[in-house]
């Protein structure tokens, strides 16, 4: 069991791996890109990552400002930009598998990935053959945006059938971690810097990389 509960569901995006300044750069152009050329978006591309990149350091989500204020429709940004994800520049961790196999508990992924590339990032991750059948994203429940409310949770709990007081979601995302705990889970976060958020009262647990974590509850079966 993890911190008493049986059931432990991770995030993907930047809680299984560290995505670097360099790679979140990376990922503001790609968004950008997929609004300009595929989605047909009327601006420069250095400002449509301009955008992006003040977006999410608004709302958490790149595509927020191009939805209130462009009429881009959330699945189609959704769908364009995972298209497009450079998944290859992911670094793994080395070694993360043998530890999560290690977990004593149910595991799970929940991602706001799609399915597309959240199958690539696992393949790439080493990771793939473990979760296979245990990976869920956001759009197989209708959400192609940022969570904002706590349904998604308890539906992904529905369908995995499970009581949500009894998993332990973890995430690097702070403010989705609130509504996993209004949904009446267990909250870890997953933080690289300084910010832990731990001072916020939907936050459990926090540590610093997912290995910290992975080894803490490891450590806590050995003892």
């Amino acid at each position: 069991m993890v911190f008493g509960k049986n059931v432990l569901i991770y995030d993907l995006d930047e809680t299984l791996y560290k995505k670097s300044e360099e790679f979140a750069d990376i990922l503001d152009k790609t968004m950008a890109e997929a609004l300009v050329y595929d989605l047909g978006l009327d601006m420069d591309l250095q400002k449509a990552k301009k955008l992006v990149t003040e977006s999410y350091k608004i709302y958490r989500d790149g595509g927020e400002i191009f939805y209130q204020q462009y009429g881009i429709e959330p699945r189609d940004l959704f769908i364009a930009y995972h298209r497009r994800k450079p998944v290859e520049k992911i670094v793994p961790y080395d070694n993360l598998i043998e530890k999560i196999k290690k977990i004593p508990a149910e595991q799970y992924i929940f991602t706001a990935s799609d399915r597309y590339a959240s199958e690539k990032i696992l393949k790439h991750l080493g990771l793939y053959e473990f979760f296979k059948n245990r990976y869920f994203s956001v759009e197989d429940f209708g959400v192609f945006k940022k969570n904002e409310d706590s349904q998604v949770y308890k539906d992904f709990c529905k369908k995995i059938k499970v009581n949500p007081q009894d998993v332990v979601f973890v995430d690097d995302s702070y403010s989705n971690l609130e509504y996993a705990k209004e949904a009446g889970m267990t909250t870890v976060r997953i933080y690289y810097k300084n910010n832990s958020a731990k001072d916020k009262k939907y936050i459990d647990y926090a540590f610093k990389g997912i290995e910290s974590f992975l080894n803490a509850v490891l450590k806590s079966e050995a003892a």
